[in-house]
């Protein structure tokens, strides 16, 4: 088995095209690949222990990712992945799980303003700047570098100013600050939330202009827009079920349905929709097994879990 650590991977220089790359080979053979729902547990509220188990025949892999949040903890969220050989059985590698986490959410929230949105969207919400929306936004522009874009930002504890200015170097960018949702939203064409924690709605439906695109990574402050929204995506319809207003989405579809061709996506510049990328392990396995090909053997740490070789008796 190899440990593959957290510097190792950011390491390698993994470009942001090639995690757009590796999230579309995925969406395309989804349907080939075993994935249960995944288990949530919640000892507290605030606290929670996820895992996401999934198996990916076509590339003789297997995993599982463990994901828990403690508020106070540094960073709140944390994450391991173990990576399987299908046919062989053994344990392939642990990997740290907090670069892939951030990257392949970053690129499927990516994945799916450049699927859904209206074809010329220019004016682009942000709310919730953690690595999340750093991942999405890099990944974004650096797919757009000849798109003009505006970014409207939500300030939330001075954040917004500190962002704009990190990434000033985008000269095809243009940010906006605003201290209200009803600001940031409203006249927005893509809508990008990454906040794990809201009170409720971030604001009345009249906020969503018509065509618009939201994108609830972490799926809070949107339960009105599940009335109303034409149309409803999802990576996976059943990590959706459980959800409050589920049996009265309009319209719903995976994802990876559009990608393949079986299901419409946006049909004209006039539907709201929203994208439900709740998280599939099949992402973080798929990045787990492309990351385990590019360390090479010269990187990878060895260690003997001195497992049995043989039938054994306690």
């Amino acid at each position: 088995m190899n440990i593959i650590d957290h510097q190792s991977i950011i390491n390698l220089g993994i470009g942001t095209s090639e995690f757009y790359e590796w999230v579309e080979e995925m969406l395309i053979n989804k349907e080939t690949a075993i994935l249960p729902p995944k288990i949530s547990m919640k000892p507290t509220k605030h606290i929670f222990y996820n895992t996401m188990p999934s198996i990916i025949p076509k590339y003789n892999i297997a995993g599982v990712k463990v994901v828990s949040r403690y508020p106070n903890r540094i960073p709140a969220l944390d994450s391991q992945i173990l990576l399987y050989d299908l046919e062989k059985g053994n344990l392939k590698a642990l990997l740290d799980g907090n670069y892939i986490t951030a990257m392949r959410t970053g690129a499927v929230a990516a994945f799916s303003i450049e699927l859904l949105a209206i074809k010329e969207y220019k004016t682009i919400a942000m709310i919730g700047l953690g690595n999340t929306a750093r991942a999405t936004f890099k990944i974004l522009v650096d797919k757009n570098k000849d798109r003009e874009l505006t970014i409207k930002l939500y300030d939330y504890k001075n954040r917004a100013r500190n962002f704009a200015n990190e990434f000033e170097k985008y000269k095809n960018v243009r940010f906006e600050i605003y201290d209200s949702y009803d600001k940031v939203i409203s006249g927005s064409d893509v809508v990008i939330s990454c906040v794990t924690y809201a009170k409720g709605d971030f604001c009345s439906n009249h906020c969503y202009k018509e065509g618009c695109l939201v994108v609830p990574v972490h799926t809070l402050g949107f339960q009105n827009c599940d009335l109303f929204f034409d149309k409803v995506f999802a990576d996976d319809i059943n990590h959706v079920k459980g959800f409050k207003y589920f049996d009265k989405f309009k319209k719903l579809a995976e994802i990876s349905e559009v990608v393949t061709g079986k299901k419409e996506g946006r049909k004209n510049e006039k539907e709201r929709i929203l994208a439900y990328n709740i998280g599939i392990s099949l992402h973080d396995i798929f990045f787990a097994q492309k990351i385990y090909e590019l360390i090479g053997d010269d990187f990878k740490e060895e260690v003997e879990l001195n497992a049995p070789k043989e039938k054994f008796w306690v």
